[in-house]
């Protein structure tokens, strides 16, 4: 009750300063501005040094060009006018506004995230060699990470050395995704770790909480000073010899702001079209489809499901000096060498559609379109591959046979996407038993044969003398894996080939159910199926399986 009282009384005070500021500024005839609703820019905060700010009761928070935003509580002091004939001697021409004493006070903060006169404000963190071995020495996996944030002092740790201890951690450990999660009074740290959140440490006192936050914000480029609306940034961080694009996403919450860091390893990306865990029959209809001169070929999933990265490793086999290949992206995730890129831009009008219709007039061989979103961009996208282009491009649908009745949904005709139809993908991601500590597992009677009956049912093309002698594994747990028992991930996939039955089909009828008996007849391996196959092959878990395509549905012959 006292608090809530203190707080009243706080907040009264602000509000009579404000009012003072204003009446201050209408009678000195200079505009009013309240700093707790304006971006603050640290470019233009570090152009008055601290001491000179305190001095004159200022603080410069815009620059734009030559023009400075000079924010003072009295502009008619000898410090004032000395600060404001300095920075017309630099070519600098101040802006004059009158704040309150509180607002200028608190946009001194900023001061603590002022970089050392020639390092950069934005950009790139280079983090040492060898300060990055001892650190993954240390933390070589997620129990000893744990282990090194129980034995911090937060009172003596320094924000540098907190987010380094962070970011190494998330390196060594092959995270994908740094969780910062704001609470009351503590907040959280979670890892995403082979598609699965892992907490890290659950007690980040609020002042570590929010130095960190103000630092992720200053190295993305974000408002420091906004805290009550999403933005997005990114940076990048240097570890010889290769480089981590960060992606940075901050929303408000409850207690505070909650970041998610997307860390975009080159290495990840770069993975051959042989690696990506296709089966040799499967493998032959991808690589019949890639060597066609035109046609539509399109991967669908969830995100998160490996898209990116087998359309990648399909430009990366396919890429060549004869061969001219172009990209259209949201965003550009990983550059490849010998491949023109580009990234859509709504503000300047170049989004999926336009940049399309933009580059099939660079006469392109290859063009990879990032996401069919809506009907322009999958009208495009049909008419360039029916004029001589091959296509690639991504669609949010469960299966490989729902593609074309979402295409449909978009307003897509049916009769233009049977012709330019090569071949949809539908993938998820599995993880990958840890090779150090999995075991061969014990199973019953009637899996066994629900196993063997499965086998025998598989279509022709599957050779099923590979999985005649198989071995059920489970997930122990190690060094090697911290305890998880899994330790990376693998793709299952689904083909629906194109062709003149698809298009016979189409043009007659799009349904789901329709669709799905040309995918029997075509002796499509499903998801599903894909995934059993991994199981038996012992790369995986039925588990895992039925998490990304639910309960197992045994498919037998009577």
């Amino acid at each position: 009750m006292a608090e809530d009282l203190q707080q009243k009384l706080s907040e009264l005070y602000r509000e009579a300063e404000e009012r003072d500021a204003q009446k201050r500024a209408e009678k000195l005839g200079l505009p009013y501005i309240d700093l707790r609703k304006i971006p603050i820019s640290l470019e233009a905060v570090v152009l008055i040094p601290e001491e000179k700010a305190r001095q004159a009761k200022a603080v410069a928070v815009e620059k734009k060009s030559n023009n400075v935003a000079l924010v003072f509580y009295n502009p008619k002091t000898k410090e004032a006018e000395e600060l404001i004939n300095e920075l017309k001697l630099q070519n600098l021409e101040p802006k004059i506004f009158i704040a309150s004493e509180s607002s200028i006070k608190e946009a001194w903060r900023f001061y603590e995230f002022a970089p050392p006169p020639k390092e950069e404000i934005t950009g790139k963190i280079k983090i040492g060699e060898s300060s990055l071995k001892n650190l993954i020495t240390k933390i070589s996996n997620l129990n000893s990470l744990k282990n090194e944030f129980n034995q911090i002092n937060f009172n003596k740790i320094t924000t540098t050395e907190l987010f380094q201890l962070i970011l190494a951690g998330a390196l060594s450990n092959s995270a994908s995704d740094i969780h910062f999660e704001a609470g009351e009074k503590k907040s959280r740290l979670r890892f995403r770790i082979d598609g699965v959140l892992y907490d890290v440490f659950d007690r980040i006192p609020k002042a570590n909480y929010e130095s960190l936050i103000m630092r992720i914000k200053l190295l993305s480029g974000l408002k420091l000073n906004v805290h009550d609306e999403p933005q997005d940034g990114r940076f990048t961080i240097n570890i010889s010899p290769k480089e981590f694009e960060v992606r940075v996403s901050v929303i408000p919450s409850e207690f505070g702001e909650t970041v998610v860091m997307r860390l975009l390893d080159p290495k990840s990306i770069i993975v051959g079209l042989e690696n990506l865990g296709l089966r040799p029959d499967d493998f032959s209809i991808l690589e019949k489809a890639i060597k066609k001169p035109n046609g539509l070929i399109l991967n669908t999933g969830p995100t998160g499901s490996g898209k990116t990265t087998t359309l990648y490793a399909i430009l990366n086999k396919l890429n060549s000096p004869e061969i001219k290949i172009i990209t259209i992206e949201d965003p550009i995730e990983y550059r490849i060498e010998g491949i023109e890129q580009t990234q859509v831009d709504p503000e300047a009008g170049y989004t999926f559609a336009s940049g399309l219709r933009s580059i099939v007039r660079q006469d392109p061989d290859i063009i990879l379109v990032g996401e069919i979103r809506d009907k322009e961009t999958a009208e495009i996208a049909l008419q360039a591959s029916l004029t001589g282009h091959l296509v690639l491009s991504t669609l949010h649908t469960n299966d490989s046979i729902g593609a074309i009745p979402r295409l449909v949904d978009l307003g897509v005709k049916p009769q233009t996407i049977g012709p330019a139809l090569s071949l949809v993908i539908a993938q998820r991601l599995v993880r990958r038993l840890c090779n150090f500590c999995k075991k061969p597992k014990e199973i019953d009677a009637k899996l066994k044969e629900n196993i063997e009956k499965f086998i025998n049912s598989l279509p022709p093309r599957v050779n099923k003398e590979v999985y005649k002698n198989f071995t059920v594994y489970e997930a122990v747990g190690c060094e090697k894996c911290s305890g998880i028992g899994y330790k990376g991930r693998i793709a299952i996939f689904e083909l629906f080939v194109g062709g003149p039955e698809v298009e016979e089909m189409i043009l007659k009828e799009t349904s789901w159910l329709a669709l799905k008996r040309l995918a029997d007849k075509q002796q499509m391996v499903t998801l599903q199926q894909d995934g059993i196959l991994k199981v038996l092959e012992g790369t995986t878990t039925f588990d895992e399986v039925e998490s990304v395509t639910g309960p197992i549905e045994w498919k037998t012959e009577d």
